[in-house]
């Protein structure tokens, strides 16, 4: 990191104004080492949190770790100096000081806290650079001085903190394996039962993988082409100390480090908008920023696009959704053309390649600013992080700015601070927060007009085609025709949807919303994955169809949809503050200990819609012919896999991402959490659906079940539920050949309770 960079944390912090050095010293009462950091100084890839909130306490810790871990201080092997402490209370230092002009008048907070645990320290003599997230160390609270190689202006804070909690890498060694359960981790910052305190939490052991990696792997659940192998609970139970960065925090210290670098770019020949998941002109933040900018600048907007095939294979992108999203360029692309605006789409085969490309191709057409919407996956906002100071670094200003949910990721906490894990005192919360923030609910207006010069200056843009897809995502010219007919793409067709909707159904909803023959609900989820609908553009039109403005009261049904609208935003947030769920794990790490089946013959079934529960069936082939499932079928089919079958619930995540046209990320890793009890806000994993009642009771007549189990249309009433039941449906259902349950729901249920008891240690 820069002593520009070091320099501007401070000062946002503190007030401090230092322009000559810092000196940053760890110690404790047996030791000391000090790193002096000047404008000579350089280490790779510093990156300090933006945020600050919470009680002053959270201050002090936030800039303790910052210093430590985000100044990339590697500790070196052979040089370890070691304390403990059994006292209730420690007092320790926190002096920030240096050379040039001291504007902060110094502060001093203190917090007393109980902690009789062992605390081991680690320190080296040395300190660098490392671009690798594995290799920070990962104290909880070090002891950290930073004072002046002169004499400074003075500005201090003084703490009593927690004892440090850092453990010396042992020397590397291979871990042998072991049947005992991993570590038990909170989601706030806590661990309990198993705690991960310093004695099994190092370095070394943060790099393990999982102990069921090897079938992770085997079943294609983490595909190593991209990605490591699953992580291991103590690396998660890391992320939910704040003992890890986390992705947004690396993309907010990205942008505010570079504010006002970026702020000072002068303007060149254009200014670019990259489309990612927010295909449409209207309501589209970014894209309309990028149009004041280039008005403000007067030179030309340029749209892009990037296809990259890795990322749809290593996303799992369903065929029908990539079709979708080529469909939905072709309607943009014309939809732009009418403003002078081109859309340049191009194919970068490399993943890796692709951000070098999109720089070639600023530079190549001028560029002075690039925008974007912020998508808060894990590789996107690594990427965007990333970018928007590789962008600097060639005279571009690159803006990522909130567009997709309705308020941003990590503007509201509890009042303790906490990030939210349940969904409905978190949209209580959000409710709040829309009506005192009600700007949060205006729309963008659509982009201005290109001067007409743009034609001219860049006609081989306009001139490009949208390509088709890849080898690998192609659909067979039958599925075209079926999609095309079932799902038309773009922006149009999403809006024609939810106007059609809130006329005709939204009041409805509440009441009809659970039955999947009656075709009540809105269908937008595939608009909202693809960004040809926004999520404010949807909740402004359902409270303009109320008969109030709270969205929280007036027509049932209008509250309800409002409230399932929330939960993608809900599902984002979780996304953001708790990243691993991105990396192959559970919500609730603990759940890892489960001891899932791999049985392909069961799992084949499944997907298939040849269970024998003819509800599960029903919806198994709905989603494999139309690329759609009904969410309350949704839900019948994860909890049929997870707990009657066993199976692990990723292998259902991934079918349903590799199927579903409107697969999105994180609500499609949220209902899998919900259904398996493995995630945020979960059922109860003791709540079993029983597929046959679920079946009657939402199902009553079977005109789902008969509409997509063909075998089943001859049987008459009720006994369509439950064939083999009765004399006469059996033999039906055995002539058309319908199979038979591949398990019994009774042993079923008791099984799945043995297993999660097993796995969780409950009851012992």
């Amino acid at each position: 990191m820069s002593f520009v960079k070091v320099k501007g944390i401070l000062r946002q912090h503190l007030n401090l104004n230092l322009n000559k050095s810092i000196q940053v010293q760890i110690s404790s009462k047996s030791f000391s080492s000090t790193i002096t950091i000047t404008p000579e100084t350089e280490t790779e890839s510093g990156v300090l949190r933006r945020r600050v909130t919470g009680s002053r306490f959270s201050l002090y810790r936030q800039i303790l770790v910052d210093l430590r871990l985000r100044l990339r201080l590697q500790l070196q092997s052979g040089k370890y100096f070691s304390t403990s402490s059994t006292s209730s209370t420690r007092r320790v230092g926190l002096t920030l000081k240096g050379e040039g002009e001291g504007k902060g008048e110094g502060k001093v907070m203190s917090m007393s806290t109980r902690n009789k645990n062992k605390a081991a320290m680690a320190v080296a003599e040395t300190a660098t650079g490392t671009e690798t997230e594995t290799e920070m160390a990962t104290a909880k609270s070090p002891l950290v001085t930073a004072s002046p190689a002169v004499p400074p202006a003075a500005a201090s804070a003084t703490v009593t903190a927690k004892s440090p909690l850092v453990k010396a890498i042992p020397p590397a060694g291979k871990r042998k394996a072991s049947s005992t359960p991993e570590p038990i981790g909170t989601i706030n910052g806590t661990t309990k039962k198993a705690k991960v305190s310093d004695d099994n939490h190092d370095l070394s052991e943060l790099r393990q993988p999982h102990h069921s990696a090897k079938e992770a792997e085997e079943y294609g659940i983490v595909l190593r082409k991209y990605y490591p192998h699953e992580m291991c609970n103590p690396r998660a139970i890391a992320y939910n100390n704040n003992e890890l960065p986390r992705p947004i925090e690396l993309l907010h210290s990205a942008l505010e480090e570079t504010k006002e670098e970026r702020t000072n770019v002068p303007g060149k020949d254009s200014v670019v908008h990259w489309f990612k998941c927010d295909l449409r002109t209207k309501d589209n933040k970014a894209l309309r920023l990028a149009s004041e900018k280039a008005m403000e600048l007067g030179v030309p907007l340029i749209a892009m696009y990037v296809i990259s095939p890795q990322d749809f294979e290593a996303h799992l992108t369903a065929p029908v959704r990539v079709d979708f999203i080529l469909r939905t360029l072709e309607i943009l692309k014309g939809d732009l053309v009418k403003l002078d605006i081109p859309l340049y789409v191009e194919t970068v085969e490399k993943r890796q390649r692709a951000p070098g490309r999109i720089l070639e191709l600023l530079e190549e057409w001028g560029t002075s600013h690039l925008y974007a919407n912020v998508e808060y996956e894990v590789d996107e906002l690594r990427r965007e992080a990333r970018m928007v100071r590789q962008c600097l670094e060639k005279g571009i200003a690159m803006d990522v700015v909130p567009d997709t949910c309705v308020v941003s990721p990590g503007e509201l906490a509890s009042g303790q601070g906490k990030q939210y894990s349940v969904y409905t005192p978190w949209f209580k919360t959000w409710v709040a927060y829309v009506h005192e923030n009600s700007h949060l609910l205006d729309l963008f207006e659509f982009p201005g007009k290109n001067p007409p010069s743009a034609r001219k200056k860049f006609a081989k843009l306009f001139e490009t085609k949208v390509p088709d897809a890849p080898a690998n995502k192609s659909l067979t010219d039958e599925e075209k025709k079926r999609f095309h007919s079932m799902w038309p793409a773009g922006e149009h067709a999403a809006q024609e949807r939810l106007t059609k909707f809130a006329k005709e159904k939204i009041t409805q909803y509440q009441e009809m919303r659970n039955f999947p023959s009656l075709n009540q609900t809105s269908c937008l989820s595939v608009h909202f994955a693809s960004g040809t609908l926004s999520a404010r553009t949807a909740i402004r039109t359902a409270r303009d169809h109320n008969t109030t403005k709270k969205l929280n009261a007036g027509h049932p049904g209008i509250q309800t949809w409002i409230s399932e609208v929330a939960w993608r935003d809900f599902y984002k947030h979780v996304l953001a503050h708790w990243p691993y769920v991105c990396m192959n794990k559970p919500f609730k790490p603990e759940y890892t200990n489960i001891v899932w089946e791999y049985n392909m013959s069961h799992f084949n079934a499944w997907t298939q819609g040849k269970t024998g529960y003819p509800i599960v069936d029903a919806a198994m082939r709905q989603l494999n012919y139309s690329g759609y499932m009904h969410n309350r079928c949704r839900m019948i089919v994860g909890s049929f896999l997870a707990k009657h079958l066993l199976i692990d619930w990723r292998m259902g995540e991934k079918y349903f991402m590799e199927h579903l046209i409107d697969g999105d990320f994180a609500s499609n890793n949220g209902g899998w959490g919900f259904s398996a009890s493995t995630g945020v806000d979960p059922q109860p994993y003791f709540r079993i659906f029983n597929p046959l009642l679920q079946s009657e009771k939402f199902d009553k007549q079977g005109t789902y079940i008969r509409k997509w189990v063909e075998e089943l249309r001859g049987v008459e009433g009720k006994a369509v539920h439950e064939p083999f039941a009765d004399g006469k449906a059996s033999g039906v259902a055995r002539e058309r050949g319908y199979p038979e349950r591949i398990v019994e729901h009774k042993g079923s249920r008791e099984r799945c309770l043995g297993r999660y008891k097993e796995g969780l240690g409950k009851g012992k």
